[in-house]
């Protein structure tokens, strides 16, 4: 006798957890109502975003030259990551490449490899989260759970990839370089945009796209989405999970001014 089939039970369990994670989004809501009620004035305010451009572009023009004048034996990987990580965070991210990633640096540290650790998956992850923010939220106007779980999922492959591609390069195979990002990756990436994605959902959940709170509280949340994530990584490298990317201050001495 063939079983009976039971074609609703996958479908309202779904439905049930998105209902469970749907009430704990409120409930969050409602616990950091009174920081909305005071941040989201400032970042709809659309001279502050304006200065706030400004501010990244001279940052960013900053490190470009540094890196051209300076800097030219840091690896392109890092100089891709410190570009990004400056476009998201304009002058807090200068300040990091100042204190970490500098071949001028005096002597290394764990605190500094901690640092270019958590840039190195800032730079994958925030690309994922701008994108998957810009599309689910301000494109298809998805709901906010919606919004969430695409903007964690392309994060997370973003900031996968950007640690599975170097690995490949240097002669790891597919399947060993993908187990070792796994292991070293997922605590830092979970984090970070877990923390990411509530805040700018918390202060701009209903925002448009041409609306300034959009973007400046996406700004805002990539940078304390770094914050959440550096302890993370400081215990990942103190460990030897992570290596904390190489000591520019080891790199090739004749490339420095």
């Amino acid at each position: 006798m063939q079983k009976e089939r039971r074609p609703y039970v996958l479908t309202d369990d779904a439905t049930h957890s998105l209902v469970l994670l749907d009430q704990l989004l409120t409930q969050v809501e409602h616990a950091f109502a009174p920081v909305r009620q005071v941040l989201t004035p400032i970042l709809s305010n659309p001279a502050l975003l304006a200065v706030w451009a400004l501010v990244v572009a001279g940052s960013v023009s900053v490190l470009l030259w540094d890196l051209r004048s300076r800097n030219r034996a840091i690896s392109s990987l890092m100089q891709f990551v410190w570009a990004l990580t400056v476009l998201y965070s304009g002058p807090f991210g200068l300040a990091l490449y100042w204190y970490a990633g500098r071949t001028q640096i005096d002597r290394d540290s764990l605190w500094r490899r901690g640092v270019r650790s958590t840039a190195h998956c800032y730079s994958g992850c925030g690309a994922g989260e701008v994108v998957g923010i810009t599309l689910a939220q301000g494109v298809l106007a998805l709901a906010t759970v919606g919004v969430a779980a695409a903007t964690f999922t392309l994060a997370y492959l973003f900031g996968f990839a950007l640690t599975v591609g170097p690995l490949m390069q240097d002669g790891e195979p597919f399947r060993n370089a993908v187990l070792d990002a796994l292991w070293s990756e997922t605590p830092s990436i979970t984090v970070m945009e877990v923390t990411a994605i509530g805040v700018d959902l918390l202060l701009a959940s209903h925002a448009t796209l041409v609306a300034p709170l959009f973007w400046a509280s996406l700004a805002f949340s990539l940078s304390v989405g770094f914050a959440a994530a550096y302890p993370v990584n400081l215990v990942l490298v103190r460990l030897g999970v992570k290596e904390g990317m190489a000591d520019p201050s080891e790199m090739d001495a004749s490339e420095r001014a």
